[in-house]
Order: C-alpha cells, then sequence, then structure tokens
C-alpha cells in the first residue's frame, strides 16, 4: 500500500522533514523572489532563526538535530575527534552516534520512517525501513538499504555529494554543473519515496546547500561574478521544496530546517599555529609534523576544528603535561590569550569562549574539547598539525564560512511557534507533531508546538 492509497485524517500523524544544510534564515527572509516556496511556508505556518550548537559543525550539528541531545550524550563534537586515553583521532561516523535518533523513536512506536541522506548515519540501519547515508559515506552501494532503494539509485546516477574540490578552481561551472546534478537527483529520489513510499516519518537532507555556500557566498553578498548562479542553485532548490509540499496530503506536516547559519569568511585561522608559536604547543620533530601524535611533552594544549581546545592534562592525555592542580589556572589563561587575539586588521577574532561543563553534558563527555572558541564573522577557526606561514590566510578557496546564529527553521502547522529556539528544539517538535512519546528527560531541547 502506497502513500496516496491511505485515506487523509487517519490516526496517525505523520511528518516530512526537509534538511537545507547551511541555508541560513536572513538569506531566505531577505530574497522571498528566490524563495516562493519557502515564504509560502512562512506565511501559511511559522517560521524564524535559531541558533546553531557548539561547535556549529556539520558533523555534530545532525546528530544533535536529529536527536535533541548534546553533543555530551551524542559524543560527536566534531568531523574529528580524539580517542579516549590517546592522541589518535577518527572521523566520526553513524555507529559513533550515541543517542536515539528521531527515526529509532518513531520505529520504536510502531510507526515506519524513510531516512535519506542524512549526515552522520553510516552505515544504514537496518531497523529502519529505508535509508539511504549522507556525507561521508564510501559509495551509494553500501549506503543504501534495501536492496530495491540500492538498486534504483545506481541505476538512476544518485550522488551522496557534491565534489567539494570543484570549488577549490577559480574557474566555478564545472562545480556548479556537479551541484546541480547532485541536487537534480537527489529532488528526484526524495521526490519518488514521498510519493510511493507508506511511511509515517520522512527525512531527507539537501546537503549541496552547504557547499555552494562555502565556494560562492562573497558572490551572493557582494554580487560577484558567480551572483546569478548563486540564486538560480536556491530557485531550483526552493521549487524542488515546493514540489514536495504539493505533493503531501492535507494531514502531513512538513517542516524544512538547516543546522547552522554562514556568513563571509575573510581569513582562515590556523589555531594550532597559533598555539605553537604563543609557546602553548611543539612538536617531535619541529619540522616534520601533521598529526595530533606528534606533539611533544611540553605541548600545554592544542585544537581540533572548528575551535576546539583541549590542555594537554595529565592522566587524561598520554603525555600530559599540565598537572590537574593547574588545570583551571591553564584554561583559564587559554581562555584570556584567546580572547586577546587579534586579526591581521587588529580586529578582534574570538567573539567568546566557552567551558565545557557550560555547553556538554552527558555520558560521552570524556572526549569534549576543554573549552570552545566562537569566532566574529570573517574568522573560520581551522586546526590541522602541519605548518604555516602565517596563523591567518585570506586567499583560501572558500568564501562563506558557518555561524552560530541564524539557522532557518520552517513549518507548516498553525501550532508551531519560534522563538527564542535552538537546534536541540528540532526533535521534540517533530516527536509531537507524530504524537510520539518521549520522557522530558529523553531529550535537551523543547518542543515548539
Amino acid at each position: 500500500m502506497g502513500l496516496f492509497d491511505r485515506l487523509r485524517g487517519g490516526d496517525t500523524p505523520r511528518v516530512v522533514f526537509i534538511g537545507v544544510d547551511g541555508v541560513p534564515y536572513d538569506l531566505v527572509d531577505d530574497n522571498p523572489e528566490t524563495f516562493p516556496s519557502l515564504t509560502a511556508i512562512a506565511d501559511e505556518g511559522s517560521s524564524g532563526a535559531i541558533d546553531s550548537i557548539t561547535p556549529p559543525e556539520s558533523s555534530a550539528c545532525w546528530p544533535v538535530l536529529t536527536s535533541g541531545l548534546n553533543p555530551g550524550e551524542t559524543g560527536v563534537y566534531g568531523f574529528q575527534d580524539r580517542e579516549i586515553g590517546s592522541y589518535d583521532t577518527y572521523v566520526p561516523m553513524g555507529r559513533d552516534v550515541q543517542s536515539t535518533r528521531i527515526w529509532d523513536r518513531a520505529t520504536k512506536a510502531g510507526l515506519d520512517a524513510t531516512v535519506m541522506n542524512v549526515p552522520v548515519t553510516f552505515p544504514p540501519q537496518r531497523n529502519v525501513q529505508r535509508m539511504v547515508s549522507g556525507y561521508l559515506s564510501p559509495d551509494v552501494d553500501k549506503a543504501s538499504h534495501p536492496e530495491e532503494l540500492r538498486s534504483y539509485l545506481d541505476d538512476a546516477g544518485y550522488v551522496l555529494d557534491v565534489n567539494a574540490k570543484l570549488g577549490h578552481k577559480s574557474d566555478k561551472s564545472a562545480f556548479l554543473e556537479h551541484a546541480h546534478r547532485t541536487l537534480d537527483r537527489r529532488a528526484a529520489a526524495f521526490q519518488r519515496y514521498v510519493e510511493r513510499d507508506d511511511w509515517d516519518l520522512f527525512v531527507g537532507v539537501f546537503s549541496t546547500p552547504d557547499r555552494v555556500n562555502h565556494f560562492l557566498w562573497r558572490d551572493h553578498v557582494e554580487r560577484g561574478p558567480y551572483h546569478e548562479e548563486f540564486h538560480e542553485f536556491y530557485e531550483a532548490l526552493d521549487e524542488y521544496i515546493g514540489e514536495i509540499h504539493r505533493a503531501l496530503p492535507d494531514d502531513v506536516t512538513l517542516v524544512v530546517g538547516s543546522a547552522h547559519g554562514f556568513t563571509t569568511l575573510e581569513h582562515d585561522v590556523y589555531c594550532n599555529e597559533w598555539l605553537e608559536r604563543e609557546g602553548w604547543l611543539s612538536y617531535d620533530d619541529p619540522d616534520d609534523h601533521g598529526a595530533l601524535s606528534d606533539i611533544d611533552d611540553d605541548t600545554r594544549a592544542y585544537s581540533l576544528v572548528p575551535g576546539r581546545f583541549y590542555v594537554n592534562l595529565a592522566g587524561r592525555e598520554p603525555r600530559g603535561s599540565v598537572p590537574k592542580s593547574e588545570y583551571d589556572a591553564v584554561r583559564a589563561e587559554l581562555k584570556a590569550e584567546l580572547k586577546a587575539m587579534t586579526g591581521p586588521n587588529g580586529d578582534p577574532v574570538i567573539d567568546r569562549v566557552v567551558e565545557r561543563e557550560t555547553v556538554f553534558r552527558g555520558d560521552h563527555d570524556e572526549i569534549a574539547p576543554d573549552i570552545v572558541a566562537l569566532p566574529n564573522d570573517g574568522f573560520d577557526l581551522k586546526a590541522g598539525f602541519k605548518s604555516h606561514d602565517g596563523v591567518f590566510d585570506p586567499d583560501g578557496p572558500r568564501t562563506g564560512m558557518h555561524t552560530f546564529e541564524n539557522a532557518g527553521l520552517f513549518v507548516d502547522h498553525p501550532d508551531v511557534t519560534i522563538e527564542d529556539a535552538d537546534l536541540l528544539d528540532v526533535a521534540p517538535t517533530l516527536l509531537t507533531l507524530l504524537d510520539v512519546d518521549y520522557g522530558r528527560t529523553d531529550v535537551d531541547g523543547a518542543s515548539l508546538v
């Protein structure tokens, strides 16, 4: 029995969540002619800007958005995390997410879920009726379940993610062509399974907006050479969202949301280079290093992207140099120096620095950073353990960066109010719309219904 064979007005609410990774609320609100579909949803229901999480990095954001729990519970803090009691690092995948996702709660409640292209979900779960994993998956065959989905995606030429290397070229034509191909084929797959599947919860994520923003944001803001192409991409995205919206029966609630905002990038900031120059970090071999494991025993602090700083603490790190008795003083010293950092033009680099206990709580906080620096607009905090010619690089290929503020949320439901909301509130809102019970302590956020 397909979706459109079901009678409208059944006892079970149904919800579609469409992720638009990296789309800031103001981009939509300021350009209604580019976004007629999202503007209509906002006019008919509710919309607004929401805060992201600390740090606003996609690998950390999507487990939070889909569980309603902070990184201390999800166990994922960024694109690269540190092993407990080791200087080894790893790239978090779906099995590293330690929290219960919304589709797991829906499935446990006896509902059917279709999940497509959500970041940090590889390998695909077999307890979900249909899933294709999102970015960082190796290929479509390994990322898809069941066989029918795998076969369709193969035949359709489905693309898991846009080729970001193409964005590094000064001529963005090939990058834009691949971005549109990725968008078109993902939209076709979403439309197919929205219309044909028998689901109660559908979750699908367009990740290509994030990539387009990284490489074309300045063209948008400053009306650069690719300004028109930037808006053409978003017109296509908005039309696809409109097609999905129009295909839904009246009893289905549509939610569209992003995981973080975006702004113009002026300088990459190499935080470990800064730490080395300021005397916080050193390497066993000053001329040959490229990994966290290359730091030497005198290191007092190191950084992982984005803006996560760790004290090299005795008893926690294998070669920790900072005694536990000095932890608070050393952390306070590092925090003060970060807040005093200035860029090439004398502008303050860091907006604020937050301590781990302020934002991370849960059973998996052993690998939490000691402090997280949130930069001012224009300064994108990098890490890396290779040498750089300077702390600041104004000439990187990317012109857009993530922001903590101004993620977008759009809901076509009259009882949703989006005020003083953040990413933690999305999952409980979806569960409430699905009428799936959850305990108040099961999530860190609150329903917006």
